[in-house]
């Protein structure tokens, strides 16, 4: 079986075979009947965790719901992985290092599914790009902007961009560049010939930094034509996003994120096929 941590320890053909299995979802009916996925979430979850639950559920699994704090505790995580194995087929974790993550899915058989960690978020960006590829004529040719500072919302779309072969540029002021990206800190310029525009909510201690960074309709007329704007959740109206352009065409809407469910449970399906 094969874990889940990184979108670049994949390669594009592998990515694409989860949007496959996402699109005929219905034939795998059953599929986790006498399965356990053990999850950590913590209770601010929201989006992630239900749809992972509900996914776990209509495959006919059972899930069992553990704080990540659990993940903590003073016994060595080796020996918790060693245990956890002898009943669980899938452990599913939010949790924010990484390098717990692959530590757990090198001490256990069963494959580990990253949830969220502080470095990227590889099931959100599945998840989006599995929608995008739904309503752009080819999402790998489209040209990306983030905008936001360097954290684990950019970084999952610059691993993403590295695994499935797109362009991205970031936009933001200096100091929060990421590496290996081309940054542009005049966001009226680095929209231009943009089609897809992504953003993150910027920590309370970097606002005044990024006053001239936020989203508006103005911005998105400045971009290609038909680009859309995929704001990442929770977003703020009126800080890296106006609130008029949330009520605007240019948002790509709530429904785009019901993909969430479906490209959750091929993933599960295609780490458990990875026999």
């Amino acid at each position: 079986m094969k874990s889940f941590i990184r979108l670049t320890d994949f390669t594009k053909d592998e990515l694409l075979e989860i949007f496959s299995i996402a699109d005929s979802i219905e034939k795998y009916s059953g599929y986790l009947s006498g399965k356990t996925v053990v999850m950590f979430f913590p209770d601010s979850s929201i989006r992630t965790r239900v749809t992972f639950e509900k996914g776990i559920y209509l495959l006919g699994g059972q899930s069992i719901l553990f704080d990540p704090a659990t993940l903590e505790k003073k016994e060595n995580i080796k020996d918790i992985c060693g245990y956890l194995q002898n009943w669980a087929d899938v452990v599913i974790a939010r949790y924010r290092d990484i390098d717990l993550m692959e530590k757990m899915a090198g001490f256990m058989y069963i494959p580990v599914i990253n949830a969220l960690t502080d470095d990227n978020h590889p099931c959100e960006m599945m998840a989006d790009l599995y929608a995008l590829s739904k309503r752009r004529h080819d999402f790998l040719k489209d040209e990306y902007l983030f905008v936001g500072a360097d954290g684990n919302i950019g970084r999952a779309w610059r691993e993403a961009a590295e695994a499935m072969g797109f362009s991205i540029t970031q936009s933001c002021p200096a100091k929060y560049k990421m590496s290996g990206v081309e940054n542009i800190d005049n966001l009226a310029d680095a929209v231009v010939g943009k089609d897809i525009i992504c953003t993150d909510s910027i920590p309370g201690e970097f606002a005044n930094d990024f006053n001239n960074f936020q989203i508006t309709k103005d911005i998105m007329k400045m971009a290609n034509r038909g680009a859309l704007l995929n704001p990442c959740p929770p977003f703020y109206r009126n800080e890296e996003v106006s609130n008029d352009v949330i009520d605007s065409n240019y948002f790509v809407g709530y429904d785009f994120k019901k993909d969430l469910l479906r490209v959750q449970q091929a993933i599960l399906i295609f780490c458990m096929e990875k026999r």
